[in-house]
């Protein structure tokens, strides 16, 4: 008797020979995504024409909007600096930060709420109106109304008109360029035009403002520094002036040092002792020239006399006299009456010489004691300024100490006021900011667009359908393509199986040109690689669940192989639920479940079909344990038996899920044949069933996919697989 239990060397021999002649690439993304689509497209196609619907009546229910656009310019204050590597890249970074910060000003809720206060939108109901917003929602308080409203509503009211605000503005960059479009969107063409010019506005007047309080702190300071240094100031003048009065120091001129510092060029001490030395050294040389005068001697006299105008005269009187009585003594004597006269006249000539020259010798006499007491007044005077001054050049230096105080304090509150001066010019400095186009007001909608509503619909609906697509092919988690098997369950594929629908399955594989019959027929020539000797002489086929193509499968190969000339046995061992006397049209009296009951003779219990070299063992009555039957060592043996008389034995086995049948009848065959329906059962449930086939050592030579074209149709099987599995006559 020859033995054909399983095999396991063999049996793993013959699956690298299968795996060598089998190609498992998984098709490229963009097959796969057409396939989804394929798979989904009347869930894509729906998805789509709702979000176009959607969009549709959105854009003809929606309140026509009109965009208003004011532009500006900002420039940014170039500073002059030295072209040096890197100052450039430095700069542009500067420069993306300036713009940057101005665009962030720009959307700031402190300009909304400036713009909004300029309007006075709170307190109306203008903005509220072209946004179709009740302010007064919730409220006692109504512009309808004779009740005042409270502080709590109007903070309330101009919350919401800033926030309406900052919902509807736009802040558009131009690229490349330092121009910015400040756009408002509305209901009314007029009030969108009017917030966007007041937008603008109000932000040049919030950068003024900005840059003007930028500065305030340092002016608070250099005011508080110069009233402190003005006091300083005040106090040092004051304690100069009093001592200079204290100590007689009258300055008649100053001037500035060329470090700043104030030096006092004279005083009054100094400008008498000046003068009163210059008439010392006058009268000094006035006392020596009347002195000179006055102590001649010899000649002193006529010396005098020649200068005197009186004398001179007088002299010359006496000289004509004397010729005169010169001239008479040659004829006369001197007693001579004429003679005497002229004696007496030339004597009283000697007499007045005489007299006025001692009046002029007396005179020189009185000019230099004269001379001499004004030169000792005037040094005596000088002598005194001179101790003034000796006493005020000691004071001098104290003064100097007071002046340089007083003039450290008035450079101090120079410079300060200066710099306060500069910072006050430097906060309402040049403007950077102009205006290049006012807001004007639309005259067409600029919302809905009907054109680009549609296309955000459709990309809406094509987001949505690739989400929904996503959670569906989550969801459905079956095989849909034969790539699959060898890619996800590390398993061959021994071949795929088109989907029939409600077609006579032994019809087809009747006819060798159909697409059953070649399906099948190339499904037995890959199983000749499984095996060292080709097809295995003791097979099972099973799934995971009912109605998924395993007795098909089973009649199909079964049938293959006797084409070849070979004895084929089909057993029915699914005797829960048995169907394989339906193909044959053939009674389920007596069965296998009669030789594993214990009768012996098996070969009664086999029926002949109307297939060329095909027998059938049905499953026969049904047990009461179907699992207790299998479990014993009769299967294994009546297996071995019918190795002498059969060439290759088929085993229709139950499904998988749920029950202990196909594990047992694994160990008593070489292998098995896995079913898994396209689209059917999840993966995880295939990994779990042949999870129970491996835990029982039991080999599987590959995976067969039915149904495939991802159509939903059934066999009729009928089965009721589960806890509570009964017989069914629909397979």
């Amino acid at each position: 008797m020859q033995n054909i239990s399983p095999v396991v060397e063999s049996a793993q021999f013959g699956e690298s020979r299968l795996e060598g002649n089998q190609t498992n690439f998984a098709p490229p993304i963009l097959l796969q995504v057409w396939q989804v689509v394929l798979r989904w497209k009347w869930v894509i196609f729906g998805v789509i024409a709702f979000a176009l619907a959607i969009g549709l009546v959105a854009t003809i229910l929606a309140t026509p909007q009109y965009t208003a656009t004011a532009r500006i310019e900002i420039s940014r204050e170039q500073k002059n600096v030295t072209n040096v590597q890197g100052i450039e890249s430095a700069e542009a970074a500067r420069n993306l930060e300036f713009y940057q910060t101005q665009y962030n000003l720009l959307e700031a809720r402190s300009l909304a709420e400036r713009v909004s206060r300029e309007l006075k939108l709170g307190s109306s109901d203008s903005i509220f109106k072209v946004h179709n917003v009740n302010p007064d929602e919730g409220s006692l308080f109504s512009l309808k109304s004779n009740n005042p409203p409270t502080a709590k509503e109007r903070q309330r009211r101009e919350k919401l008109a800033v926030d309406l605000l900052l919902k509807h503005i736009s802040i558009s960059p131009i690229r490349n360029s330092a121009l910015i479009d400040i756009s408002y969107t509305s209901a009314s063409p007029s009030f969108s035009a009017q917030i966007a010019d007041t937008w603008t506005q109000q932000y040049i007047i919030q950068s003024m403002d900005r840059r003007f309080a930028s500065t305030a702190d340092a002016r608070k300071f250099l005011e508080g520094r110069l009233a402190d240094l003005k006091a300083r100031l005040e106090t040092s003048e004051r304690e100069l002036v009093s001592y200079a009065a204290n100590k007689g120091i009258v300055a008649l001129g100053k001037s500035k040092s060329s470090d700043g510092k104030t030096e006092i060029e004279r005083t009054l001490v100094s400008s008498d002792l000046e003068s009163l030395n210059l008439a010392l050294a006058q009268a000094t040389a006035d006392r020596i020239s009347a002195e000179s005068r006055a102590q001649q001697r010899s000649g002193g006299a006529n010396s005098a006399a020649l200068n005197n105008i009186a004398i001179s005269q007088l002299r010359q009187k006496r000289a004509d006299v004397e010729s005169e009585y010169s001239k008479l003594l040659v004829q006369f004597e001197p007693g001579y009456p004429a003679a005497k006269a002229l004696a007496e006249q030339v004597r009283a000539l000697d007499t007045s010489i005489a007299r006025e020259e001692a009046r002029v010798s007396s005179s020189r006499s009185a000019e230099y004691r004269e001379a001499l007491q004004r030169e000792e007044n005037l040094r005596q005077q000088v002598e005194s300024l001179k101790a003034r001054m000796n006493l005020q050049q000691r004071d001098s230096i104290q003064y100097n100490i007071f002046q340089r105080e007083a003039d450290t304090n008035r450079e101090l509150y120079d410079g300060l006021l200066q710099r306060y001066k500069e910072i006050g010019v430097a906060g309402v400095g040049a403007n950077n900011i102009a205006i290049v186009d006012n807001a004007k007001i639309p005259d067409k909608p600029s919302s809905p667009n009907l054109p680009l509503n549609l296309a955000l619909a459709l990309v809406a609906g094509i987001g949505l359908s690739a989400m929904a697509t996503f959670a569906l092919e989550q969801i459905d988690e079956g095989l849909r393509d034969p790539n699959q098997v060898q890619r996800l369950l590390q398993i061959p594929l021994l071949g795929s199986v088109p989907d029939i629908e409600d077609e006579n399955a032994l019809a087809l594989l009747s006819d060798a040109k159909s697409a059953l019959s070649e399906a099948y027929l190339s499904i037995r020539s890959n199983l000749a690689f499984s095996t060292d000797h080709g097809v295995p002489r003791a097979f099972m086929v099973t799934s995971t669940r009912p109605a998924e193509g395993k007795s098909t499968t089973s009649i199909a190969l079964a049938t293959m192989l006797g084409r070849t000339g070979k004895r084929v046995l089909l057993i029915d061992a699914d005797m829960r639920s048995p169907s394989m006397h339906h193909f044959t049209q053939q009674k389920n009296d007596i069965g296998l479940s009669n030789f594993l009951a214990g009768e012996n003779d098996w070969q009664r219990l086999i029926l002949p079909t109307d297939i060329k070299n095909l027998k059938l063992l049905p499953a026969g009555p049904m047990p009461p344990s179907a699992a207790e039957l299998l479990s014993s060592d009769r299967m294994l043996m009546l297996i071995n038996q019918m190795g002498d008389h059969f060439d290759h034995i088929v085993i229709d086995s139950p499904p998988i899920l749920g029950l202990a049948d196909a594990p047992l009848l694994a160990r008593a065959v070489e292998g098995c044949v896995f079913v898994a329906e396209a689209e059917g059962v999840a993966i995880r449930g295939i990994k779990g069933s042949l999870g129970r086939l491996q835990s029982v050592h039991a080999h599987i030579f590959g995976v067969v996919l039915t149904k495939l074209k991802h159509r939903q149709a059934g066999y009729g099987y009928g089965y009721g697989y589960g806890y509570g599995y009964g017989a069914s006559d629909n397979e």
